[in-house]
């Protein structure tokens, strides 16, 4: 088994269950919300905004980025509400995993009419999204 199916298949029913509730059409900040009550009711530790310091040949800048979401220390989120995923979002969360040092990131679109559709997995220093449906 993957190392990191158990944590990313958590949280993917928990995203399944707030599309389930809510349906598309709402604010990213308001999945994320449900999102994060979600996977408390499941227990999984879930942190949200993640910051993300921004190094620069060693020195540390005063800039950083936010992820949406950390999942059990290691599963970088990244929630979306667009028409589709597009290259400009699967390099977003490549570069919130290179910040972070997390081995494993998804990108959750949630304005899909099935979610399965809208989710990819990305591998830190693997180009190549996999698809969760």
């Amino acid at each position: 088994m993957w190392p990191f199916q158990e944590i990313t298949s958590g949280l993917i029913g928990a995203a399944i269950e707030v599309h389930r509730e809510l349906g598309p059409g709402l604010l990213e900040s308001i999945y994320e919300e449900c999102l994060a009550r979600e996977v408390t009711i499941r227990g999984i530790r879930f942190a949200r905004q993640l910051k993300l310091p921004v190094r620069y040949r060693g020195e540390l800048l005063d800039g950083h980025y936010r992820a949406d979401a950390l999942v059990e220390d290691t599963l970088v989120v990244e929630l979306k509400v667009v028409a589709a995923i597009e290259d400009v979002h699967r390099a977003q969360l490549l570069s919130y995993l290179k910040l972070s040092g997390k081995p494993v990131g998804l990108l959750v679109n949630y304005n899909v009419p099935i979610l399965k559709q809208g989710i990819e997995r990305m591998i830190n220093g693997d180009p190549s999204p996999t698809t969760s449906g």
